[in-house]
């Protein structure tokens, strides 16, 4: 394997958990940094695939069962009839 000296600008955080990870690791830090960029860039290689958008299947669900042009005053009074429920329960 060939091997190169190069020098590169890496942001204090990264830089950091780096050191850390390698300690954890008992790794150096030369080796913690190829073992993270060959692993970032396995990770993009295997997203460059291209895939397909997401399709909603519409499902029928028949015709409905109640009057929906009174929709709204029906989930009131089933509002109204379930805190009139609870009033019932803490007496």
């Amino acid at each position: 394997m060939l091997y190169m000296r190069t020098t590169v600008r890496i942001d204090d955080d990264l830089l950091t958990e780096l050191k850390e990870r390698a300690l954890l690791g008992n790794l150096s830090f030369t080796r913690m940094l190829n073992r993270t960029l060959r692993e970032g860039l396995r990770s993009l290689a295997n997203d460059s695939t291209e895939r397909r958008p997401y399709r909603e299947k519409p499902v029928s669900m028949g015709k409905p069962q109640i009057d929906t042009v009174k929709s709204l005053s029906l989930a009131a009074k089933l509002e109204d009839d379930e805190v009139a429920r609870e009033l019932q329960l803490r007496k």
